[in-house]
């Protein structure tokens, strides 16, 4: 992939460089114990479980590994219909950032980059599955990095 350099909001032109390297699907998983055959003869009526995790790596000065880990969850009933876990990754090369910028790029600004490519690997494993198309709902990766810097978590953001 074509190395991209993408200006952050609030970024001052010679200021925080950020550059995306490549994307790319590190891992994923899917699970339907019983196809899409439905317990019971019911409708469909699912109820869904949505996991989000960002983790970042130094990979080299300057350059990080940025890991969107997205599980998804349908269950009816105690039955599971299916369970779909997507591992995003991209390397972004970031520079002029403090070490308060660097955590909220890490933290919000490169998954957001990488969440569309996430979001279409759900959706294509969902429907293989034999499943109706299911679409993740957008997510505001800011307000998610500020509620987790008001209680960290470890783990979360390196």
């Amino acid at each position: 992939m074509n190395e991209t350099r993408i200006e952050p909001p609030g970024s001052e032109a010679g200021g925080v460089q950020v550059t995306l390297q490549s994307v790319y699907l590190k891992d994923c998983s899917y699970e339907s114990p019983n196809g899409p055959r439905l317990p019971n003869s019911q409708g469909y009526e699912p109820k869904f479980q949505l996991n989000m995790n960002t983790t970042a790596d130094e990979i080299g000065p300057d350059v990080r590994e940025v890991l969107l880990t997205v599980t998804l969850e349908a269950r009816q009933g105690d039955a599971t219909l299916y369970l779909v876990e997507v591992k995003q990754a991209g390397v972004f090369a970031i520079s002029g950032a403090s070490v308060e910028d660097l955590r909220r790029l890490v933290g919000s600004f490169c998954p957001n980059l990488l969440f569309p490519f996430a979001r279409e690997m759900i959706s294509s494993l969902v429907v293989r599955g034999g499943f109706p198309n299911f679409l993740l709902p957008v997510v505001n990766f800011d307000a998610l990095f500020a509620q987790a810097s008001e209680s960290p978590q470890p783990g979360l953001v390196n």
